[in-house]
């Protein structure tokens, strides 16, 4: 059967792209790289057979709030989302932790007089959830947004994403919580990118929540998968596609890679001038990853920190503001903003019964770092947690160079797949009115180089789905996404 449509990688935006294609009655076939689906979605065992860890993404705040995924269904087709008690949490000097429970209420209460401040940030978002969510997640500029929503975010970026944003609370506590949940930026802060990221997420972690799915985050890239074959689609692992020629008469090409390695596998078919565009798309630094397999629970200094799916270490909004900067200035140095996970905080299964356990961590670092991470990051955790190092049974550090190595859409470690500025928030990759649409007939980029950013949500590829079937097929009403009986 000769396919209608072709995707090239398969990663969560890959397939929704692929699943969105099927669903409209088209044959649709997938090419892989790896030998294994999922893209940053990807769960194995790495030390022992039944402790499996996440390779990639573990807590999927935008999983649980995409419309992509609210109309996909992941709980209907028996992905569970596990809510941890505290969505996130951020330890201190002292024994001090903020914390980010999932009731906002709790939280508040925790913050002292600034969690006034915290509920007044944060509660109006929360009223407009969808809104703020479909906002962020939708190609801009786009009409059809909840004006409340856009005013409500805009009026906090304006306060949060510039200097102004150490004097937004009183204690310390508060601006390190948002602070670190700003971070996942992954570049320069303050910014209104960093702001916008800060209240998207932070909103969420009190909403639909910071969700970890139950058994790995492999669950997911197994039910889109799944899917897709369900509706006539078929899946090539193992086949890395060096060049576009190699579909010549397909009808629509979908591509979940990197702009640079589009510009690679395009080669002289590129026109001059987008070629430019994609040449001038920044990469951002990148992330040096850590798995662990710990004997037990780690030993925070606070123990409520325990009770978070996920930990930010990186001191006060001063010094995170001062380190990120650093980072994307490609300065080395300085005690690295770290990023924890410990899935067993929300699901417990996922320890085995001797009780060892995974434990997920990356550092921010200059993009391209060779750096062996694993000793930095060990000693950022016994900050806040001491024995912590004398718990690690196994575990395997891969630089941020070496990041690349295994996806090449993460360059240089940039995991986010080019930098979240403001510009190229607005307009990724670059300053057109459908990002998606490449200026070869047929072709569209669907990955997180591409509208709304990264993050697993499926909406790059499922807009970028939306588009080529308008476009190429004809074909304007879109296909439900619910299971069918």
């Amino acid at each position: 059967m000769t396919a209608d449509t072709v995707v090239v990688g398969s990663g969560p935006n890959g397939l929704a792209a692929a699943v969105t294609m099927a669903r409209a009655g088209l044959a649709v076939d997938v090419y892989e790289a790896a030998e294994e689906i999922g893209g940053g979605l990807r769960s194995q065992a790495l030390f022992r057979p039944d402790v499996v860890h996440d390779i990639c993404s573990a807590v999927h705040p935008m999983v649980a709030a995409s419309p992509f995924f609210r109309g996909f269904d992941l709980l209907a087709r028996g992905v569970e989302l596990r809510q941890p008690e505290i969505s996130y949490a951020h330890p201190l000097e002292g024994g001090r932790a903020a914390l980010a429970f999932h009731s906002l209420a709790r939280t508040c209460e925790r913050l002292g007089p600034d969690g006034r401040r915290w509920e007044a940030l944060m509660g109006p978002l929360l009223e407009r959830s969808p809104g703020v969510v479909d906002l962020m997640l939708s190609v801009r500029p786009n009409p059809a947004v909840d004006p409340l929503s856009a005013l409500r975010l805009a009026r906090r970026i304006l306060g949060h994403g510039s200097p102004l944003a150490t004097r937004q609370f009183a204690g310390e506590e508060a601006p390190a919580l948002l602070a670190g949940v700003a971070a996942h930026v992954v570049g320069p802060m303050p910014t209104p990118a960093s702001a916008a990221v800060a209240l998207m997420l932070g909103h969420l972690a009190h909403g639909s929540g910071w969700p970890l799915p139950r058994g790995g985050s492999g669950r997911i890239a197994e039910v889109l998968a799944a899917d897709l074959l369900a509706h006539g689609g078929r899946i090539h692992p193992g086949q890395r596609v060096t060049d576009l020629r190699r579909f010549a008469g397909i009808r629509a090409v979908l591509l979940d890679i990197g702009a640079k390695e589009f510009l690679t596998i395009g080669g002289d078919l590129v026109p001059a001038g987008y070629r430019r565009m994609l040449g001038r798309f920044r990469d951002g630094p990148g992330a040096a990853k850590v798995d662990y397999l710990v004997s037990g629970p780690i030993p925070w200094t606070e123990p409520l920190v325990g009770r978070a799916g996920t930990v930010h270490l990186g001191g006060t909004q001063r010094q995170i503001f001062r380190q990120e900067t650093a980072v994307a200035r490609r300065r080395r140095g300085g005690a690295p903003f770290v990023l924890l996970v410990d899935p067993c905080a929300a699901d417990p299964g996922r320890a085995a019964p001797d009780g060892q356990r995974p434990v997920w961590a990356y550092a921010h670092v200059p993009n391209g770092d060779p750096t062996e991470p694993a000793e930095m990051v060990t000693s950022r955790i016994e900050q806040y947690a001491p024995g912590f190092r004398d718990t690690v049974l196994a575990c395997r550090g891969i630089s941020a160079a070496a990041l690349e190595a295994y996806n090449p859409n993460y360059v240089g470690g940039d995991i986010a797949a080019g930098a979240v500025t403001l510009k190229q928030s607005l307009m990724r990759p670059g300053p057109r009115w459908d990002p998606y649409r490449t200026p070869l007939r047929g072709v569209y980029l669907c990955s997180a180089a591409a509208a709304p950013g990264p993050g697993v949500h499926g909406m790059s590829g499922y807009l970028a789905a939306r588009s080529a079937l308008r476009r190429e097929f004809g074909i304007r009403q879109a296909p439900p996404l619910g299971p069918t009986t």
